[in-house]
């Protein structure tokens, strides 16, 4: 029989709401030093509570996220539901046959080919913030998360949504870590409040959406107006047809908000603490730039070379999100009485998955503190568990966009390693302070001292 999951402590009038609500990670992290694989977290004052269950195994990821156990657990938890408030019911958070229907849509849009024609503009980009970064005095220091986001924002602009990029840079910008903050505060508060609720976060996060909307629907028009003949993604969502369905306006929208969340602050995560990590250790470093030259010296790597000769770089990239997930948490709500952890999470429960917690545990991964991508070498990666390392989710829902990711990262690294010379700070460890809203962000500036090649190795 399933015991019952010991509660962590927190106050008498608002449980644990206050440190969720500061800092989620170093909260998960608190809740899994007592070595207990799931918790009961109790958030509101009384009468008014709610518990969440938080798991740290991949058995608690695989119950979670696997499509035997979909049912059990929905979309419906609060932060899904301001997730759907404020960006609208894309498929990150679209459920049942209105799930399905939408990646009937969007999947072929993902396709490897496809995705793979994408990497000649990709590179465009890298470049140029490769030669923008190169520019400064030697050593001249840089914030890499600022960096980071802006390229990855300008990529996300082009392939995405084609030409159409400033005022859609500048929104994105400005208005989506706003949003964010807003919906995960809206998620923590004891009671579903309206969005037109005159309170200070309601006003911010309202006036954030509606820029946001207002800088998709004006690509949008300009899409069905026939102004765009290229191959982005506004416009094969525009265009998209299942038999003679189509998407609405306000549908396309959802999608264009979700994979510009998705599609630019989860890999200047990524690419951010790969950086960082890469200038704490120069040896790391160095053999990634011989690794570069070796696969496509002074040129541009091919879609194929990404993918199959590289393995260096990719790993990497592995071990970079393992440390640092730009999603370091997973929930869903549970809808039926389930054992998870050999604990009873009960009906009306949420349930989450601390990735963050799952990618330091001792037993999966010894010193796991310490950075060494030759963990994700093949040789040493073959055996691993589908649920031990899941930056991108796992399972039916898990990320449509991970290819597009990985291909623009791992290119990435391997275009900028190979240019330019990333080196930590003194004093400057591997480990950074991170906070999270719905994605993974550093704290403060993650600054690095940057200096351009004149003269590689060969």
């Amino acid at each position: 029989m399933a015991r019952e999951a010991p509660t962590h402590p927190g106050s008498f009038l608002l449980g644990s709401a206050r440190e969720l609500l500061a800092n989620q990670v170093e909260f998960f992290e608190s809740t899994y030093a007592g070595g207990n694989d799931l918790v009961r977290v109790v958030v509101g004052p009384p009468g008014m509570r709610h518990s969440l269950y938080l798991s740290h195994t991949p058995a608690g990821a695989e119950a979670l996220l696997s499509a035997r156990t979909m049912a059990a657990f929905r979309k419906d938890n609060p932060l899904y539901g301001e997730v759907r408030m404020v960006l609208g019911d894309g498929i990150l958070t679209a459920q049942d046959d209105d799930w399905l229907r939408q990646k009937r849509f969007i999947q072929p849009i993902f396709t490897r080919t496809r995705v793979d024609g994408y990497l000649d503009q990709m590179i465009d980009t890298i470049a140029a913030t490769t030669a923008e970064m190169g520019r400064g005095d030697a050593g001249s220091t840089v914030d890499l998360g600022d960096q980071m986001m802006r390229m990855t924002l300008r990529i996300v602009g082009r392939v995405l949504l084609g030409d159409d990029t400033a005022e859609l840079e500048e929104a994105v910008h400005d208005h989506f870590p706003v949003a964010s903050q807003g919906m995960l505060t809206r998620a923590l508060f004891p009671m579903r409040m309206p969005l037109s609720w005159p309170l200070p976060v309601n006003r911010r996060t309202a006036k954030a959406q509606q820029a946001l909307f207002e800088v998709c629907d004006k690509l949008i028009a300009r899409r069905r107006a026939g102004e765009s003949d290229g191959d982005d993604l506004a416009r094969l969502l525009v265009e998209a047809r299942d038999g003679q369905d189509r998407l609405s306006d306000e549908e396309v929208r959802d999608q264009l908000l979700i994979f510009l969340l998705a599609g630019h602050e989860t890999t200047s995560t990524s690419l951010t603490f790969a950086l960082h990590l890469l200038g704490c250790h120069p040896d790391v470093q160095e053999r990634l730039r011989e690794e570069a030259l070796a696969v496509f010296g002074d040129g541009v790597p091919t879609a194929a070379q990404v993918h199959e000769d590289l393995p260096w770089t990719t790993a990497v990239l592995k071990e970079s999100m393992r440390l640092y997930p730009a999603t370091p948490f997973n929930g869903r709500l549970c809808v039926e009485d389930t054992e998870v952890d050999g604990c009873l999470v009960p009906a009306g429960s949420d349930l989450l998955v601390s990735v963050w917690n799952i990618h330091r545990r001792p037993d999966l991964y010894p010193d796991p503190e310490r950075f060494d991508p030759s963990r994700f070498l093949p040789e040493n990666d073959a055996g691993r568990g589908r649920y031990d390392w899941i930056p991108f989710g796992a399972g039916p829902r898990a990320c449509i966009g991970q290819h597009f990711s990985m291909l623009e990262s791992v290119a990435a690294l391997a275009l900028m390693v190979r240019d330019l010379e990333f080196r930590a700070p003194a004093g400057v460890t591997d480990r950074v302070r991170v906070g999270s809203a719905l994605t993974l962000h550093p704290i403060d500036p993650v600054r690095s001292e940057v200096s351009a090649l004149s003269t590689r190795p060969r």
